[in-house]
């Protein structure tokens, strides 16, 4: 291979620099999502898309004139039933949502009433 035009430590040191500037901006990046999730968790916004998705091809179905497919229809249910469960879940004590609104309902100048939603009534 022939002999190397820097001594080692040259590399490493270049080695050790660009490790450090990926290191800062992977946590610059965590730091971001991290924000962004505390607003809506990832796990939320996928599939709410997922959901939005299921209502456009059943909506294109529509648009053609044919009978939407009963599989896209059992899928669309689903996704309504699990849409109820994940914002029972995020509205519900220690979920974000909850998080959110308790943030929100210290603004005097909202325009909707957020602390209604704050007291959970019993079953």
């Amino acid at each position: 291979m022939g002999d190397p035009k820097f001594p080692a430590e040259v590399y490493l040191e270049r080695i050790a620099s660009d490790m450090k500037i990926i290191r800062e901006q992977l946590g610059k990046a965590l730091t971001y999502m991290a924000d962004a999730e505390s607003e809506v968790p990832e796990k939320m916004r996928r599939f709410v898309m997922y959901m939005h998705d299921m209502h456009d091809v059943k909506n294109m179905y529509q648009e053609l004139g044919l009978e939407v497919p009963s599989y896209v229809m059992r899928e669309v249910e689903r996704c309504d039933d699990r849409l109820r469960q994940m914002l029972s879940e995020q509205h519900s004590d220690g979920g974000t949502f909850e998080k959110v609104r308790r943030e929100m309902a210290k603004d005097p100048e909202n325009r909707w009433d957020h602390t209604r939603q704050l007291e959970r009534k019993p079953i």
